[in-house]
């Protein structure tokens, strides 16, 4: 399972790579087969976003309606623990 986590990560990537690509596509240096291919890129990269934002959306409603639940995860650190050092 996708965590919130992961799938915000991934939408932000996704997010700096419309944003990239956007850049690419506004150049004014390039023939059309270079604007196609960033056209091309970018309606991939636009359908990927709503693919996370729906996945995203879908997470959050299991947990609202309790059909998932998120596992709590403790530290567990046993370093520099002066209870455990023994008496000199």
């Amino acid at each position: 399972m996708e965590t919130v986590g992961s799938l915000v990560d991934k939408m932000s990537i996704n997010e700096l790579k419309i944003y990239m690509m956007t850049k690419q596509n506004e150049r004014t240096d390039v023939d059309e087969k270079f604007h196609a291919d960033c056209d091309m890129r970018l309606a991939i990269l636009r359908e990927q976003r709503e693919d996370l934002k729906a996945e995203l959306q879908a997470l959050i409603d299991d947990v609202l309606s309790g059909k998932k639940k998120f596992k709590l995860y403790r530290q567990m650190k046993m370093y520099n623990e002066q209870k455990y050092r023994k008496s000199q």
